[in-house]
């Protein structure tokens, strides 16, 4: 009975999506009776067609046809959820194994014992390592528009270490509450400017590499998709990897800095190898999800991509993204910043203060101890920062749920061309 459950799920599944479709198709062919009563209905070249039908999904989004959006998105995350059940029992085996030593660890999770401090230790490590790789896969992974953890998230702790560190002359902090709140050493032994760059680094030095891990493993799928599409010969449904094959047929045609500079990319990726995608991954660059699509269509070794990918971004990119952060929020730069402030004509001084306070609030946070009343509030620094932080994840959503909705529009758009060629 237990084997026949996978293939049960999957059927109905399957049954569902094809019930929702077949409820779209009258929708779909209305809409083709009247483009096909215009003047452009079979006159458009492909790329004409295609460029057409790109803009009519573009137009899919939430603050423009929200219900519309909606609907699709709930049909693409069903279809998806079906391909995910099929692939899931399809490692049913692999899936059965991790169950069991999930089971294992929460019985020694839940056995008091002698081992329990060490469990707690690496329960604790364990978790703050999967926040930052998992914030690290959300910025990388193209969900979306993608989520700007480094700004919202990593560089403001990186910045607060720095920040502590200087006022604390000192980077060990009381553990709890640190990470979650950072408070000065009850004994301050060290003396003032006595704190070196070296330590903070060290300090954040977990964080900001798991982060690029997770950074790392977001750009496994644009290998996986274009090597997959590679070995199989199919056309896959990605208009990364469709703009991709469109430049190397124009490469020697190319014009404008945009397709020079992706082909520059490709170029280095494809001729030096695991120095080339290392030296792109190793700085800021927006062209990196070409990198991937590049080494899985010319078929690079999966760990001379990952490999350089990985140490490129978790131990190069990373360590000169710190030392940016901590020399920008160092205590002189800082105080130079807010001094600066004040030089602006009419408007310095009023913006100086909150910054003033701001850093003071700071301070006396930094110094607080329990049973020692309650620190000043947050201004409306804080406030601003913590509001633009939930907008920008409420955007980061919105994307995603437009991305899977003219996923599902593309998908009726590649049905009614298939029904059209069979007629």
């Amino acid at each position: 009975m237990a084997c026949l459950e996978g293939p049960l799920v999957l059927e109905l599944l399957d049954d569902m999506a094809e019930h929702v479709a077949d409820c779209e198709l009258p929708q779909r062919r209305a809409g083709s009776k009247e483009q096909q009563n215009g003047k452009f209905a079979d006159i458009l070249s492909p790329s004409e067609r295609k460029q057409r039908d790109k803009e009519e999904r573009m137009g899919l989004v939430l603050w423009k046809k929200p219900v519309l959006t909606l609907q699709y998105f709930l049909l693409e995350a069903l279809i998806t959820l079906k391909q995910w059940t099929s692939r899931l029992w399809q490692q049913r085996g692999t899936v059965f194994t991790v169950l069991v030593l999930f089971t294992l660890f929460s019985i020694i999770y839940s056995i008091e014992g002698a081992h329990q401090k060490y469990v707690q230790y690496l329960e604790k490590k364990f978790l703050w390592c999967a926040y930052w790789v998992g914030l690290g896969i959300l910025s990388s992974v193209g969900l979306g528009t993608g989520l700007h953890t480094f700004l919202l998230y990593l560089g403001p702790h990186i910045a607060s270490v720095t920040l502590a560190a200087y006022e604390c002359n000192s980077v060990d902090f009381p553990e709890p509450p640190y990470p979650d709140q950072i408070i000065c050493p009850p004994e301050q032994v060290a003396v003032e400017g006595s704190i070196s760059l070296w330590a903070i680094i060290s300090k954040v030095r977990l964080e900001a590499c798991m982060w690029g891990a997770g950074t790392a493993i977001g750009e496994l799928p644009p290998y996986f998709m274009a090597r997959a599409a590679r070995l199989s010969g199919a056309e896959p449904d990605d208009e990364d990897y469709e703009e991709f094959e469109e430049m190397l047929e124009q490469a020697d045609t190319a014009q404008d800095f945009a397709t020079k500079a992706k082909l520059a990319v490709q170029k280095m990726v494809q001729k030096v190898g695991f120095f080339g995608i290392l030296a792109c991954a190793s700085i800021p660059n927006p062209l990196f999800d070409l990198a991937g699509i590049t080494c899985g269509h010319f078929l690079v070794p999966f760990w001379t991509f990952f490999g350089a990918t990985l140490i490129g971004k978790a131990v190069i990119k990373m360590h000169i993204q710190k030392l940016f952060v901590i020399i920008t929020f160092s205590k002189h730069i800082v105080e130079q910043m807010v001094s600066l402030i004040g030089v602006i004509p009419v408007l310095g001084a009023s913006l100086q203060k909150p910054f003033s306070d701001y850093l003071e609030a700071q301070r006396v946070k930094l110094h607080h101890r329990g049973g020692e009343g309650t620190p000043a509030g947050e201004n409306w620094l804080s406030w601003l920062f913590e509001k633009v932080v939930i907008i920008m994840v409420c955007y980061f959503v919105c994307s995603i749920v437009n991305s899977m909705a003219q996923s599902y529009a593309k998908r009726l758009q590649q049905q009614k061309y298939s029904e059209e060629k069979t007629k």
